[in-house]
């Protein structure tokens, strides 16, 4: 196996990779490569490993010795699919690592949402306990969770952790039917159509993929159907939710607060409607839930037990 790793910078510096080598042998290793680069780092090897750098049908066309793609995520949204299974390439990612993490990332967003937490702590530097003519502050209203609604839409690994941790916080669940699936029960919960779903929860959290049918799936009239106090979490995919409709509902009230750690361009270079500084009670994480160093070293073991089936 001949095998190059395109943007290797992207699991960071803290993580073993000898996993991978002992299967792979000596990888060449590039920190980040430009889509001009593409075609000439990967000419001559028969295995790419990539987290995000796109490649395409014109990459697989000048290299015909490549055999396998190995994606160190579980989106496959950087891969011409149709391309390398036309050429014969295998296609390997990587699922079930960021259980943990994720979820654990979610219901952070989700309570210092509920409970203002970040409000608070700017009202406290700003001075405005200090002067407070009573022992404490009170301006910002707290949601207790307990006894709330939560919607997860996509009840997969991580739609699943998140279940298990909000069911310690006493809350009740409830299920999404995204487009294709149908309404019925699963583990106990009741999974309903979008149109019962939204507005019965307190909370919304997202953990579905982004697909035509996905994309934009909160707009507008979803955001309208919802309580007005009820908070949309997206740890997901950027693009599943209209960030033009949600600024637009956050500023007016429409719902209670937000917490995002995808957008729909990452890094956000051209600027993105969420990042305005007159929305209030939205948390903007830099897709930072997946990247636990327990986490990305799952990465690694994971990819090497991919890369393993295909030299076995």
């Amino acid at each position: 196996m001949r095998a190059v790793f395109l943007d290797a910078s992207t699991l960071g510096n803290d993580v073993d990779l000898a996993p991978i080598e002992r299967v792979a042998g000596d990888v060449m290793k590039h920190g980040a490569t430009t889509s001009a680069q593409v075609t000439e780092r990967i000419r001559g090897f028969d295995t790419v490993l990539v987290n995000k750098v796109m490649l395409t049908r014109k990459h697989f066309e000048s290299c015909p010795e490549l055999k396998a793609i190995a994606v160190v995520a579980t989106g496959l949204n950087n891969v011409d699919l149709d391309a390398a299974r036309e050429h014969g390439i295998q296609v390997l990612n990587v699922t079930n690592y960021g259980r943990s993490t994720v979820a654990q990332h979610t219901m952070a967003l989700m309570l210092a949402l509920a409970t203002r937490l970040l409000d608070y702590d700017r009202d406290v530097r700003a001075g405005r306990w200090a002067q407070s003519d009573m022992f404490c502050l009170m301006d910002h209203p707290i949601m207790e969770l307990e006894g709330r609604t939560l919607g997860i839409l996509g009840y997969g690994d991580l739609g699943q952790g998140v279940a298990e941790r909000a069911k310690a916080f006493g809350m009740n669940i409830l299920l999404g039917a995204p487009p294709g699936q149908s309404a019925g029960e699963t583990d106990g919960y009741a999974r309903l159509p979008l149109e019962e779903l939204l507005p019965k929860v307190d909370v919304l959290s997202l953990h579905c993929l982004l697909t035509d049918e996905t994309r934009n799936l909160i707009g507008a009239r979803e955001l309208q159907m919802m309580k007005p106090d009820a908070l949309v979490i997206n740890t997901s995919r950027g693009g599943l939710v209209d960030e033009e409709a949600l600024a637009h509902a956050l500023r007016n009230r429409v719902i209670g607060g937000a917490g995002f750690d995808v957008l729909t361009e990452e890094p956000p270079r051209n600027g993105n409607p969420l990042l305005a500084g007159d929305i209030p009670n939205l948390i903007i994480t830099p897709h930072s839930a997946w990247a636990s160093r327990e986490a990305r070293q799952r990465i690694v073991d994971i990819t090497a037990q991919n890369l393993a089936s295909i030299s076995g």
